[in-house]
């Protein structure tokens, strides 16, 4: 019995970092070289800005979904024109779901390391390619 306690103490803790770490990277979206801010447009016509890290393949433009809250990935395949601040510059798009072997080409390419997965709770990884309208 003792060992179920440790065992779901940790498992416990563990989640608890996932949910913090999670929450304070949404919460200060640190922005860099490596950022593009995503502005998506949901149901009712409210715009969302997200900093999303910029992923270039093969002269393309990607950003991935690599964590749990991932509003702005439902916006984007919901409503895919969208506008994209890049180096300063503002310029719309229409973002495409990427899948099949464009999407394990991209993922191998960019992976992500040990450390931001434990941290972010091993989600699921989903890409959208940005092309220029």
């Amino acid at each position: 019995m003792k060992v179920v306690k440790i065992a779901l103490g940790l498992i416990l803790t563990y989640v608890v970092i996932v949910v913090v770490f999670e929450t304070l990277l949404g919460h200060y979206q640190p922005q860099n070289e490596g950022t593009l801010v995503l502005t998506t447009t949901d149901a009712e016509g409210m715009s969302n800005d997200r900093v999303l890290s910029k992923i270039e393949y093969n002269d393309q433009l990607y950003i991935a979904a690599n964590h749990w809250p991932r509003a702005w990935y439902r916006q984007v395949l919901r409503s895919p024109l969208v506008e994209v601040v890049l180096d300063g510059e503002q310029a719309s798009y229409r973002a495409v779901e990427v899948t099949g072997e464009e999407h394990i080409e991209v993922d191998n390419a960019r992976p992500l390391g040990l450390t931001i997965r434990l941290l972010t709770g091993f989600p699921p990884r989903y890409f959208v390619k940005l092309m220029p309208l």
